[in-house]
């Protein structure tokens, strides 16, 4: 991550005895936010940390008056977002090292109310 990346983008980090634990980064797609990345830590999953930043990247979102937030998932946090409440509406297909890799996307309508 680079300091301009964060400059630019609406960046926030989870913290715990001052220490970096997490962050997620949002971004303006015309109409609506994309959620560039959210990561956590693997010794700090399972605390709430990611649920926590989720959270706070859709009061971010509603802040700013956007409506959605799309999510290009890496497929082992799927699950995670759809507990959320976010709804897969497709697939990315990116070339990794010559394999092709195929990315959930999914669409998280902040007007729906809270995130679970």
């Amino acid at each position: 991550m680079r300091p301009e990346f964060i400059t630019n983008h609406d960046t926030f980090a989870a913290t715990e005895d001052g220490r970096i634990v997490g962050f997620y980064a949002l971004a303006w797609n015309g109409h609506s936010l994309d959620l560039l990345h959210l990561w956590v830590l693997p010794e700090a999953m399972g605390r709430g940390v990611g649920r926590a930043l989720f959270l706070h990247a859709i009061e971010r979102a509603r802040a700013l008056g956007c409506h959605e937030v799309e999510i290009e998932s890496d497929p082992n946090a799927e699950g995670f977002y759809l507990r959320m409440g976010a709804q897969r509406v497709g697939v990315s297909v990116k070339e990794l090292d010559g394999q092709s890799r195929e990315l959930p996307r999914l669409i998280y309508k902040v007007g729906s109310g809270a995130a679970r």
